[in-house]
This record gives structure tokens, sequence and C-alpha cells, in this order.
């Protein structure tokens, strides 16, 4: 189970370049249910996921890089380009923080998963942080991989 609060990045928090980066490629081959596949750096994944906002299933499942570009071909939408840093937080809490590239740029995302919805209920965001937009499925990357930013 994947329980998380998504979050607008309007200005990039100081010193990036000081937290661990991933740079992750990802497109789906079904939005409903959401079926993806993922290069993070050079980790490879399906990722299925179920239906919800805030809270909702959410199962990985390695795969080779063979397998991955195989794959590829076979996407629907967008190819889905990001670096996402890892940001500590408090409270053993991580914010990761994606930057999108291409057609997605220059959008800015940050997202904090918990392990209760009363953690993520109350939840007080950094001051970094801008707009909460978990309720908005606009901002679900598979919702992106199909419309863009409209």
């Amino acid at each position: 189970m994947e329980i998380e609060k998504k979050y607008l990045v309007p200005v990039l928090p100081e010193n990036l370049e000081n937290y661990p980066k991933k740079r992750i490629a990802q497109g789906y081959l079904c939005t409903s249910p959401v079926v993806r596949i993922r290069k993070s750096n050079d980790d490879y994944y399906l990722t299925y996921k179920g239906e919800g906002l805030m809270v909702r299933e959410e199962y990985d499942l390695p795969l080779t890089k063979e397998s991955y570009d195989h794959l590829l071909s076979k996407i629907d939408g967008l190819l889905i380009a990001k670096t996402r840093y890892l940001i500590p937080l408090w409270d053993g809490l991580t914010a990761e923080l994606d930057v999108f590239e291409g057609d997605l740029a220059p959008l800015q995302l940050v997202e904090v998963e918990f392990s209760s919805v009363e953690e993520a209920e109350a939840f007080i965001p950094p001051e970094w942080f801008g707009e909460d937009v978990t309720n908005s499925g606009k901002y679900h990357n598979s919702y992106m991989s199909q419309h863009g930013l409209n």
C-alpha cells in the first residue's frame, strides 16, 4: 500500500547537489489500471498501481535491462524523464523531489510517503513546498503521460 502526499514546488530548495539523486525514465503500458516500466539509474522495474489518490496499492517487480528495452517500444504516451532528489525531512520522512524534463518541464513536484493515513493527514509541509495537489489526479505521472501538463 502506498500512502503519499504530493505538492507543487514553485522554487527549488538550495544545495540540491548535496542530496542523493536518481535519473528516472518511465513509460506506461496501461493507465487503467496503471502498469508502468521504470529505469531508475541502473535499476529496472515493472510497477502496478491500483486506483486512488493519497492511498493506493502498489507492487514493484524487477526487470532486466533487456526486458525494459523490449517493453519501452510498447509504451502508450510520453516517456517521462526526471531527476529525483531524496531530501531527508524529520521523523524518518524523505521528500522525493522530481524535476521534470522534456515535455513536462518546468514542472517540479515533491512527494512524501507515509506509514499511515493518520501520519499523512497530520503532516505539516516545509516552507519550500507549494500547493498540495495530492487530490488532483492531473499530477499523477500516468495522467501526464497521456495529457502532458493540460
